[in-house]
């Protein structure tokens, strides 16, 4: 594994740092999510899966209240925020000390979220459906996942035009980086988007380039778990799409990923775990 132990983000005065690879689980709290293994609708069932992604061993949890899956059009803004809300408080009731990161494109909520106790803004859109997110994050001076998009949610499949899907996707963070750069942001958190805006080929193209992200320094989350790139090359659905989803984050941690976003958190950090049985310094 590519590990870099000298990556680090603040989290409200205290460092988490990556000596070894991160695993944040996924609670969505939505009724429209491409996988129903962690989609929780009401109270108990949001309290069961934060239980459950604490008990099986998650470095961190990742909630999110808007699906932002291809095609899908976003719920209204009070909407997510009632949700967030009542994912936050729950999150806060049963697990303490998590490191709470919250899937918004919206400044305003990423804002009240953070008042509420989140940690982490994980924006999917990368500051490009809220032109505030950026002053916002700086304002608010929190860890902030910036991840490559084009369009939206409901037109980003149509957007998949690259030269060289690497450089590309490269040169666009790029300017995003220096946006946030230039503002004050210094803990940013690097995520290549897969399913947004690539095709199949071009996501396991950016897969097997994935140590080119590496060498921005920035810390790297990967989200490939139970993703169309998996199951639907192999003709199959995304509730049977976990080993693929393993082995893809088997490779990407081994690419030197710091954080795998997943659904299915303890055969994640049994993988994890396994992989830092290798002999070497990174995970010790």
């Amino acid at each position: 594994m590519k590990q870099n132990l000298n990556l680090s983000v603040n989290i409200r005065g205290r460092l988490l740092d990556f000596h070894r690879p991160l695993v944040m689980g996924i609670l969505n709290v939505t009724d429209d999510s491409f996988y129903g293994g962690c989609r929780a609708g009401n109270v108990d069932e949001v309290t069961r899966r934060i239980r459950a992604i604490r008990d099986e061993g998650a470095d961190c949890i990742d909630i999110g209240a808007c699906s932002t899956r291809p095609g899908s059009r976003p719920v209204d803004a009070d909407t997510e925020w009632r949700r967030l809300s009542s994912a936050l408080s729950a999150v806060r009731s049963e697990w303490r000390d998590a490191v709470v990161s919250v899937d918004t494109f919206r400044a305003d909520i990423a804002e009240r979220c953070v008042d509420a106790g989140a940690d982490i803004i994980n924006d999917i859109s990368g500051g490009l459906l809220d032109t505030d997110m950026f002053d916002t994050v700086a304002r608010l001076r929190v860890p902030y996942v910036l991840t490559h998009m084009r369009g939206t949610p409901a037109t980003m499949s149509g957007l998949t035009e690259y030269k060289n899907v690497t450089a590309d996707v490269l040169t666009e963070l790029a300017f995003r980086i220096r946006d946030l750069r230039e503002r004050g942001v210094c803990d940013i958190i690097l995520d290549p988007g897969f399913g947004f805006a690539k095709t199949v080929e071009q996501n396991y193209e950016l897969l097997a380039n994935l140590g080119e992200f590496v060498k921005t320094g920035l810390p790297l989350l990967v989200g490939v778990s139970r993703k169309s790139m998996i199951w639907r090359p192999l003709g199959i659905s995304p509730e049977d799409a976990l080993p693929g989803t393993m082995a893809l984050n088997a490779a990407a941690i081994l690419a030197g990923a710091n954080i795998i976003r997943v659904h299915d958190v303890a055969d994640a950090v049994q993988l994890r775990d396994t992989l830092c049985l290798l002999p070497q310094p990174s995970c010790t």
